[in-house]
């Protein structure tokens, strides 16, 4: 084995490193700008061929590190798995095979099923039998479908073992030595483990070829003097969030990360219009105006500064009271490296967090990896912006008295006043302090927060319990679901209704309305569900989150509306009875479903599927 020292290169780029174009677009559009110093080396050695073992951190960015170049080998015409990746536990097999799905979305027709016990068979069967390019599994369940001859590994070119100590932690070790020993001779290997026991070194001795060796020392320690919190927050509800944070916020200078090049110059100019003192610096920056910017940021003449992370490398200003992480970092050491920008030197600083839905593993990640809690807070409400601009508008009145010749305008006053005596000073004052406000507000309202005209984001909206009657057969009794999956969870419609009627083995067209909010969707089935199939479907995933499906009552029917409701009304419309559908969403990326609609007068529900 040999053993690589990290590259002290860290100015490199993806497109340096061999990866293909298709992959290489989709890290430009999720904002992926330099790899992390494993994601640098191992991309290197397997796009050349070799087996590694990687020496890592969860929270390095060992995913991209593995799935990126190993992703540039699959042959999608090929409808076979060609890359096996063993995962110690369901929730990191979720996690990985939904960040190979991203990386691989522009390869047409590539597909990646995740496999793991407590799940339905069925479910893992039919897309077994379609064909995957990429299979992400827990040891016990791919062992049992090498078994029954459903998982064939006759076309597989890599191997993925992810954290190998985990797995012999919880007694993994001789599961993933029989599966080592079915995979072909001539396939690649990545091992990673983040502490190397003498029996991980035993198995990649045995089934790693000259395997390079790559060891990573993440920096996951924070500055103590950092006072760390996170919001929970929807993505259209970024930009207001952050204004109400810098209006109640007292702070020197902020500097605020984004994912991607354009969102820097976006964002500065949408504060700037909010009379917010702000400029943006990213990698397409000439370095004069670079160096213009930063030295305005250090001088106070420009008190947020937006940036991405490669554009911040090196920025060290002294005066940054608080970091806005407005994009969450890809691993936990860039979020490390961001909020070590503020709290130097022994100074208090404050570093703030937004997390959507989606997002809440990573935050997980990042607290486990820096071993500290990342504390919540809450939207600033209505009353605490309202008060904070009357006080805002008072000391600017004593400022402008105490520092301003205010001679001439007190002469046009007098005059004014001369001539329309019956015009208070009180009142000439309010008009011009209203001429001075303009078409904005100064006060928001109570019960709505400002979030734009059409859509009101963070407002509630209560939902009927009634379920609707199915059009083409009114006489079924109904009743309405609540189920815990929504926009924040990108699903859709089809989504949930592939889930629900493979689960139940039901006929599409006995589902009713469904309807997606933020943080929740409501579904309308018949009212005579049996309770095995009602037990089945709260442990339903989609979009890699249970459905914990539950009646709809007075009590839990208000709905977060962020953004246009999706909603779709069944009946006997394009799933009508007869045809034949392609039920995406089920549990987990890319599974699919296919079965045929059967005629019927009543609902059918199996009552003998079970978890297995």
């Amino acid at each position: 084995m040999s053993e690589n020292k990290p590259n002290d290169n860290s100015q490199a780029k993806f497109s340096d490193l061999g990866l293909s174009k298709s992959i290489l677009n989709v890290l430009d559009s999720i904002g992926y700008e330099t790899p992390s110093p494993i994601q640098q080396q191992c991309i290197t050695h397997l796009l050349n061929g070799e087996d590694i073992i990687g020496q890592a951190q969860t929270g390095t960015g060992k995913t991209a590190a593995f799935a990126l170049p190993l992703l540039d080998k699959i042959d999608l015409s090929l409808n076979a798995p060609q890359l096996l990746i063993l995962a110690p536990t369901r929730e990191l097999a979720i996690q990985v095979s939904e960040a190979v799905q991203t990386y691989a979305r522009g390869m047409k027709g590539f597909h990646v099923l995740p496999i793991y016990g407590g799940q339905s068979y069925d479910i893992q069967l039919r897309p077994l039998k379609r064909g995957v390019h990429c299979v992400v599994g827990t040891p016990g369940r791919v062992m049992d479908h090498i078994k029954k001859g459903t998982l064939k590994l006759d076309n597989l070119k890599s191997f993925v073992l992810d954290e190998a100590d985990e797995m012999l932690k919880m007694g993994f070790i001789d599961d993933i030595k029989w599966v080592m020993e079915r995979i072909p001779e001539q396939r690649q290997i990545a091992l990673f483990s983040a502490t190397m026991p003498n029996v991980i070194k035993k198995v990649a001795e045995k089934f790693l070829n000259q395997p390079k060796i790559v060891k990573i020392k993440a920096k996951t320690e924070t500055a103590t003097t950092i006072t760390q919190k996170y919001m929970l927050i929807d993505g259209r509800q970024k930009l207001d969030a952050l204004t109400r944070i810098l209006e109640v916020t007292e702070f020197d200078a902020m500097i605020v990360f984004v994912r991607t090049k354009t969102l820097t110059v976006e964002l500065a100019e949408k504060l700037s219009a909010r009379g917010f003192s702000a400029d943006a610096i990213n990698g397409d920056i000439q370095q004069n105006q670079r160096e213009r910017i930063i030295n305005n940021f250090k001088k106070s003449k420009i008190d947020i500064l937006i940036a991405t992370d490669v554009a911040a490398r090196g920025l060290d200003v002294e005066r940054i009271s608080h970091v806005m992480n407005y994009d969450i970092p890809q691993d936990a050491e860039s979020y490390v490296h961001r909020i070590g920008r503020t709290g130097r030197a022994g100074r208090s600083g404050e570093a703030i967090l937004f997390v959507s839905h989606r997002e809440r593993r990573m935050l997980k990640t990042i607290e486990r990896v820096t071993r500290q809690t990342i504390e919540p807070i809450e939207l600033p409400s209505a009353k605490i912006i309202n008060e904070k601009r009357i006080e805002t508008f008072k000391r600017r009145i004593t400022e402008t008295l105490n520092n301003q010749d205010l001679t001439i305008f007190e002469k046009l006053i007098n005059e004014y006043q001369d001539t329309n005596e019956e015009v208070s000073h009180v009142k000439i004052s309010a008009a011009l302090a209203l001429i001075a406000q303009g078409n904005e507000p100064l006060l928001l309202s109570e019960k709505e927060p400002s979030f734009g005209k059409d859509q009101i984001p963070g407002a509630e909206k209560t939902i009927p319990t009634q379920a609707n009657s199915l059009k083409g057969f009114p006489q079924i009794p109904m009743k309405r679901y609540r189920i815990e999956v929504g926009n924040n969870n990108n699903v859709k419609p089809g989504n949930i209704l592939g889930a629900v009627a493979n689960e139940a083995d039901m006929d599409s067209e006995y589902i009713g309305s469904i309807q997606i909010f933020d943080n929740f969707s409501t579904i309308d089935l018949p009212d005579e569900m049996p309770d095995e199939v009602f037990k089945l479907l709260q442990k339903t995933v989609v979009n890699g989150n249970r459905l914990n499906i539950a009646e709809l009552t007075e009590k839990n029917n208000t709905a977060t509306v962020g953004g246009k409701k999706r909603k779709r009304n069944f009946g006997r419309g394009k799933f009508a009875r007869g045809g034949r559908n392609d039920r995406r969403g089920g549990r987990g990326a890319n599974n699919n479903g296919e079965r045929n609609n059967r005629r019927g007068k009543k609902p059918k529900f199996s009552r003998s599927k079970n978890n297995q």
